[in-house]
């Protein structure tokens, strides 16, 4: 696997940013906008919530966090086919393609990392 859990929690934090300044770089207006901002504090609590390997007692399993950003890739892949066009339509399914490669690119614990490491 590419990434280990203290990268894959960097990567949330840009994650974040970039669900914040979507509707002003790629111009999303309405609910689109809206759908942004509300991503990009739900990615944040998630990530602030979740038990990775080497932080303190949160109250997220690591294992709940990775099946969250699995469902919310495949959403954001299939969803906005069906209901938005232009810019909104392109962000959100990029968006959920990057989501799901850092999902499978990413061993969600330590022991995980060092048998794939073997």
């Amino acid at each position: 696997m590419l990434f280990r859990p203290q990268v894959h929690r960097i990567l949330d934090y840009v994650t974040v940013l970039v669900f914040a300044a979507a509707p002003t770089l790629f111009h999303l207006t309405g609910a689109p906008a809206v759908l942004a901002y509300v991503l990009a504090g739900v990615h944040l609590a998630l990530t602030l919530a979740t038990k990775f390997p080497d932080s303190g007692p949160r109250p997220v399993p690591i294992g709940l966090h990775a099946v969250t950003e699995f469902v919310v890739g495949v959403v954001l892949v299939t969803i906005p086919w069906f209901i938005w066009t232009g810019a909104a339509r392109t962000f959100f399914v990029v968006a959920g393609v990057v989501i799901l490669a850092v999902w499978m690119g990413t061993t969600y614990s330590e022991r995980q990392h060092q048998h794939a490491s073997s």
